[in-house]
């Protein structure tokens, strides 16, 4: 078993969420991998408020304990699959607030995405590369967009067509790679600082 360590975001709060089942699909896939250990972390575990830190994420000055806790769970991670909802054409707002919380613990990591929604979910995916970016995170091209029409029956329950099996293992063997190389880069850093 490698050492990379993945964490797979659930990018949802709402009640009612389609996401559990997405990110729990995704598990599955993951779990039958050896090459990293892939977790699933679930923002509604967190009860993140809205963000309330005075100080900004980049200067690593954590004030409150929820804070300082979802700190220690994400650094824990060499990379990530954002699982996200497409509301509004964007990602949830929930997801946002948590990424918005720090900043060194996303940072010289890799991350792929899983996305939902009626059209898949795309157009939130669009957003988050844009957020991830700026927090040099190394987000991998392949995406996987799970359809709330043809991949749910009934709008509620997902069944994912078997063409959706391929892409998320090619998006999973792309965040591992990124994830590997990565930590040399993390690992150059702390030797320099």
């Amino acid at each position: 078993m490698s050492d990379l360590k993945i964490g797979i975001i659930l990018g949802s709060t709402r009640p009612g969420r389609r996401g559990d089942q997405v990110a729990q699909w995704v598990l599955e896939q993951a779990s039958q991998r050896d090459s990293a250990t892939y977790d699933l972390v679930d923002l509604a575990d967190f009860n993140l408020p809205h963000l309330d830190e005075a100080a900004s994420a980049s200067q690593g000055k954590y004030a409150n304990d929820h804070t300082k806790t979802w700190a220690a769970a994400i650094a824990q991670y060499d990379g990530f699959v954002f699982v996200t909802p497409e509301y509004n054409h964007s990602t949830s707002g929930a997801l946002k607030n948590a990424i918005d919380f720090l900043y060194a613990e996303w940072t010289n990591k890799a991350a792929g995405f899983v996305s939902y929604g009626v059209a898949g979910g795309t157009r939130a995916v669009e957003h988050l590369r844009l957020i991830v970016g700026e927090l040099q995170i190394a987000d991998v091209r392949q995406q996987v967009a799970v359809s709330l029409l043809t991949d749910f029956e009934g709008y509620t329950t997902l069944k994912p067509l078997p063409h959706l099996e391929p892409g998320l293992n090619t998006m999973l063997d792309q965040v591992e790679s990124w994830a590997g190389a990565l930590q040399t880069v993390r690992e150059g850093a702390l030797v320099s600082a």
